[in-house]
């Protein structure tokens, strides 16, 4: 028997209105993670990666003087060659055979489809990176030459993006009755107002924005480091090897598995403004590449059964993220009609209303790696980003940024993930919680 959501008549999503605090919190974030960026790019070139390094200059030069000093130059050809890039990855999406695969249902009711080619997308770009630089007419450590101008115009194409969706929301948007608004133009702004942007059915911003110019990039700006590392130093170690094919492995599972990144909270549940706009387009190839780009500069010499430890736990933490993600997606697709681990999935059955005051059932998984916490799979994904962040030792914290960042994300996350689902399936939501006590890991979190 389905459990009906009773606390409120308030449509799940994103949060209608942000308090005073939420509005400071947003515009520091918008201030400070541009200029944090550049500071890890300041840091990596002219202190040695050292963040203490880079601290002391800070404190003796002052501030402004610092960044007059360091920051990077803009360049005319950094500038061409990202809205080159920007504009491939576009065509690709549009031109590419794709399949179309069903988002979930939007709080207002919509089921939207979304092209899905983001495997091909990725494999094409590569073998264009690879063709070009065998054949000489690129050079592969093209993009550890001109990175500094690369983040200045993947800042300026961010922050375009989130005024142009911001415009379009109140003057074109897609689905209104899927846009929230507060109070706060600032909150706002770096929310989003609308949930799932397009230009005709063939262009969604936040699915494309949110994989082609920075999880395609990812591997390929490993690729570039791997060069120069070999460029500056004559050899390759075995640590950005490793910590390559631990990215390439993530990489490749999210384009194979696109259709099931359709149905994530990215997609079903965060709105298209700052947040994304700019920390897909910034945020993920300049942060999440930094062990490649620690490792090219201050090379790794691991010994070999280091390496393949390491290897080997961020693969265990892969497929043990792929093998819980698995197990709800089969309950879903088959409504609970299937076996986990030899056995009938333990279940709770709930309903939850869309704006248009239809009701609908949804099931919640709690046997399986689903007994152990609500959200097991976060488990594996913290597994596999401190072996990719392990491979560049214990001398220098800035490579480890990724896997402290990627803890403080899938806490949030879980946490707003909580919340949503309170609201959204309303006391049975409460039951699961009694039946899978633990959140992320059990006996810690």
């Amino acid at each position: 028997m389905a459990v009906t959501n009773s606390k409120s008549e308030i449509t799940w999503g994103r949060h209608q209105q942000g308090s005073w605090l939420d509005t400071i919190t947003c515009a520091g974030v918008m201030l400070f993670s541009p200029v944090m960026v550049i500071f890890y790019w300041i840091t990596l070139n002219y202190f040695d990666a050292s963040f203490f390094a880079a601290f002391n200059a800070v404190s003796e030069l002052g501030p402004v003087a610092f960044f007059i000093q360091y920051f990077p130059r803009p360049e005319y050809s950094s500038f061409l060659y990202y809205g080159g890039w920007l504009l491939l990855q576009a065509i690709l999406y549009l031109l590419l055979p794709a399949d179309w695969n069903s988002g979930q249902l939007t709080p207002a009711g919509h089921l939207l489809k979304y092209k899905t080619n983001g495997l091909l997308a990725w494999v094409v770009t590569h073998v264009l990176y690879v063709a070009a630089s065998a054949l000489g007419y690129l050079d592969p450590a093209i993009l550890p030459k001109h990175w500094g101008g690369v983040l200045l115009a993947a800042n300026v194409a961010g922050f375009l993006l989130t005024i142009f969706v911001f415009i379009k929301a109140h003057l074109a948007p897609t689905h209104p009755d899927d846009r929230k608004f507060s109070s706060s133009h600032i909150y706002d702004f770096y929310m989003g107002i609308e949930l799932n942007p397009q230009i005709s059915k063939y262009f969604d911003f936040k699915l494309y924005t949110n994989g082609r110019p920075g999880i395609v990039a990812w591997t390929l700006i490993d690729l570039s480091y791997i060069a120069y590392q070999y460029q500056l130093h004559g050899f390759v170690t075995n640590s950005i090897i490793v910590a390559t094919i631990l990215h390439s492995v993530y990489v490749i599972d999210f384009f194979y598995n696109e259709d099931w990144y359709l149905r994530t909270i990215d997609i079903c549940h965060d709105h298209f403004g700052f947040y994304l706009a700019w920390g897909s387009i910034v945020w993920l190839p300049a942060i999440y590449t930094l062990q490649t780009q620690y490792l090219a500069r201050y090379p790794v010499v691991l010994p070999n059964t280091v390496a393949v430890l390491f290897l080997i736990t961020g693969l265990s933490g892969y497929l043990l993220f792929r093998s819980v993600n698995h197990q709800k997606d089969l309950v879903r697709r088959t409504k609970g009609e299937c076996l986990v681990w030899g056995k009938k999935p333990q279940l709770v059955r709930v309903k939850y209303r869309t704006k248009d005051g239809l009701e609908h059932d949804s099931i919640l998984l709690c046997s399986g790696w689903w007994g152990f916490a609500r959200h097991f799979n976060y488990t594996g994904d913290l597994i596999l980003s401190y072996s990719m962040c392990a491979v560049c030792g214990l001398n220098n914290l800035l490579p480890w940024t990724y896997a402290i960042f990627m803890t403080i994300l899938l806490v949030h996350r879980c946490l707003r993930d909580e919340e949503r689902c309170s609201l959204k399936y309303g006391k049975g939501w409460d039951i699961y919680c009694k039946r899978v006590k633990w959140v992320i890991c059990p006996g810690i979190y």
